[in-house]
């Protein structure tokens, strides 16, 4: 077995599957990327039990065979090399030889077959989505999932296909963000809830890419294809919360403000909060946005005031600046919108501009108590 390949090439799909590889995997052989040769074409794939990710690389060969190649040592040699084409040959003695301009190296390698395989699919439904439209899906929503390992549903983001369109929604009980597109929709309603890693790695991918994603599903696991790469993970298992039950309905409060004169101003009034509440005041009152943050422990304050556009009552509302600046930062916006009720519900957050045709933002953040 023996075939020869571009060094950046290789270097750059590898890099990408080796986001999948734990750093302390239980069972050895995950530590290796399996490639599969089949003459001109190199199948090299990458797991960690849950995830399973693929890609195809064009390669220079007639030959076939399997095996699986230490991950970590291959990619730190990969790395040193300006662009060359590279000779892989597969010697007896259980040992790959490479072959560079500059000499040879001898990695270790193990038998391919004892690589777990990906998991098929039976009777998946599949939708396909624009790559763009899911990269910005995933973007939006997965800073707002959970971490509690007691609420594993929670640390996923839920994804929803209807006749209507698409919805992505994450939650952590705290902040909850719910992106939906309408021009885009499936032919029948399903949803699941995909965990954040295999998330992270697509959006990674796809941003930027102007390719089709296919995504297959059934009940237990989801598979996405694109180009020529394929990822197959395992679906957190559980309902996901009704989160249309905690957005509030009515609002009349309205708050329309600049979001990068926002965003500043929350940054540097939050920099004297409380560091365990985070707390930072708004008071709102005309066309006025008064933004408060106090230290007691250490008698540090600020406060700072902003013009606006209100409509309501005038009021008082707490939120932890921390949720608030992670929001603002994810909106691309040039002014935001703060519908809100009571002092003790959640505020609505919502971009007034800078979306496409068919795409909607919702971003809902708990307030926290006042301590007057």
């Amino acid at each position: 077995m023996k075939f020869i390949v571009s060094s950046s090439y290789l270097l750059k799909q590898l890099q990408i599957l080796g986001g999948v590889i734990n750093n302390n995997n239980t069972l050895p052989i995950l530590d290796n990327f399996l490639f599969e040769l089949n003459q001109d074409k190199l199948k090299v794939s990458a797991s960690d039990l849950e995830t399973t990710m693929s890609a195809v690389l064009e390669v220079e060969s007639d030959s076939e065979g399997s095996i699986a190649v230490p991950a970590k040592l291959l990619l730190d040699t990969l790395k040193t090399f300006p662009e060359q084409p590279l000779t892989f040959v597969i010697e007896e003695n259980n040992t790959i030889e490479l072959s560079s301009s500059y000499g040879k190296y001898a990695l270790a390698y193990a038998d391919g077959e004892e690589f777990p395989n990906a998991v098929e699919l039976e009777e998946p439904h599949s939708t396909v989505i624009p790559a763009d439209v899911l990269a910005t899906a995933i973007n939006k929503t997965i800073f707002a999932s959970g971490n509690d390992d007691l609420r594993p549903v929670m640390s996923g983001v839920f994804f929803q296909f209807s006749q209507e369109g698409l919805t992505f929604v994450a939650t952590d009980a705290h902040k909850l963000v719910k992106y939906s597109r309408e021009d885009v929709t499936t032919a029948q309603a399903s949803d699941f809830i995909m965990p954040k890693k295999p998330l992270n790695l697509l959006k990674g991918i796809l941003s930027g890419s102007d390719s089709e994603v296919l995504i297959e599903y059934n009940e237990s696991n989801a598979k996405f294809t694109f180009d020529d790469t394929q990822l197959t993970c395992r679906l957190i298992d559980g309902k996901y919360p009704n989160y249309e039950a905690v957005i509030p309905k009515e609002n009349p409060n309205v708050l329309t403000i600049d979001r990068t004169q926002f965003l500043n101003s929350v940054k540097r009034v939050s920099i004297f909060s409380n560091k365990t509440t985070h707390q930072v005041k708004l008071k709102i009152a005309g066309a006025e946005l008064n933004i408060s943050a106090e230290d007691v422990d250490y008698s540090n304050k600020a406060e700072e005031r902003l013009t606006c556009d209100y409509q309501g009552d005038d009021m008082q509302i707490g939120f932890n600046s921390r949720f608030l600046t992670e929001m603002l930062n994810n909106l691309n916006a040039n002014n935001v919108q703060l519908e809100m009720s009571m002092p003790n519900r959640a505020g609505i957050l919502t971009p007034k501009d800078g979306l496409d045709e068919g795409e909607k933002v919702t971003m809902l953040v708990m307030p926290v108590m006042l301590n007057n």
